[in-house]
């Protein structure tokens, strides 16, 4: 059985406070071929579209298309403030290795 991604308290509160659902939109969580590991993670926020996995919490939304859900079984996607910067993070099983920036994996 494949699990679908949890979604954190702090990052269902980053959107809040940021107002995507006031605007209609949604943080859209996608993965495509690419960067440096061979996967990247694509985060944005963008409008629902029909075939989405819609996970919601808070009054806001976090969409994952179907070609990018197997990919995303089990993870978990949070907010983190670091010194850095502040970012949405995927923390996913299903990767055997990431690049050091935290966009880019395989498999």
């Amino acid at each position: 059985m494949t699990l679908p991604p949890k979604v954190t308290p702090r990052a269902f509160e980053r959107l809040a406070e940021i107002g995507a659902s006031a605007d209609g939109k949604a943080l859209r969580i996608g993965v495509k071929g690419g960067g440096c590991s061979g996967f990247e993670y694509e985060i944005d926020l963008d409008a629902p579209a029909d075939d989405d996995l819609v996970l919601e919490g808070e009054g806001e939304k976090v969409v994952i298309d179907s070609v990018s859900l197997p990919f995303l079984a089990d993870a978990t996607i949070d907010f983190s403030e670091e010194l850095i910067g502040a970012r949405f993070v995927i923390e996913n099983p299903n990767a055997s290795s990431s690049c050091g920036c935290g966009v880019s994996f395989s498999m």
